[in-house]
């Protein structure tokens, strides 16, 4: 594994299809977003019948990785894949790499925000509740290499959710700097890449941007 685009796999290109490896709907239409910019089409694995391994890994990088070299070993392809989740400060870092297993296998984020919530009052943390998201995403070349990048946002959690727009936890953390949570903004707002190449929003359009200064060009 290579972090952050350095050593031997720095120089290529990637075109033309790429495997997106992940069975989410939301990460895949971000995922197919952010690479459509560059001309670059990005397949769900769920399209290419490809399973899901399980994500034993200690770290976001960790399972990124795990998805992104299953999937390119399976398909013969480079596969990209996506680790993220929502750190809460004062839940020491929960739900963190279990972000996804919070709203189980119905993927009900609906319980899952109603529980950092519930577990906030609790643990009678003071306010404001901060937290922040992580995205790594894992570049897996059909040779066995791989690249890592990471992207973090910071910000606030509130209650009750506000927004319909995005997916997972986003109706809950508004990003420091703006008045609105990822549930109410827009995806250009939330994920799109700043043309004057400041930094972008979103936690994964973040990493997607360390990812395209070394892989990508229009």
């Amino acid at each position: 594994m290579i972090s952050e685009g350095q050593g031997p796999s720095a120089g290529r290109r990637l075109s033309g299809r790429i495997v997106a490896a992940t069975h989410n709907v939301g990460k895949l239409r971000e995922i197919q977003e952010l690479l459509g910019l560059y001309r670059v089409d990005a397949i769900g694995a769920g399209c290419l019948g490809l399973n899901e391994p399980e994500e034993t890994g200690f770290t976001f990088s960790d399972n990124a990785v795990l998805k992104a070299e299953a999937a390119a070993r399976a398909a013969g392809e480079a596969a990209l894949a996506d680790d993220s989740g929502l750190c809460v400060a004062a839940l020491g870092g929960a739900p963190g790499v279990h972000s996804a297993r919070w709203a189980g296998e119905a993927r009900d984020f609906a319980g899952a925000m109603a529980r950092i919530e519930e577990e906030l009052l609790s643990a009678g943390a003071p306010r404001p509740w901060r937290a922040h998201f992580i995205s790594a995403l894992a570049l897996a070349w059909p040779d066995g290499r791989t690249d890592v990048f990471e992207g973090r946002v910071d910000g606030e959690l509130v209650f009750p959710p506000r927004g319909s727009r995005g997916f997972g936890y986003d109706p809950i953390f508004r990003p420091d700097g703006h008045s609105r949570t990822f549930g109410e903004m827009f995806a250009e707002e939330k994920h799109g890449l700043p043309s004057d190449g400041s930094l972008a929003l979103s936690h994964r359009a973040r990493a997607f941007q360390k990812l395209a200064r070394r892989f990508l060009q229009f």
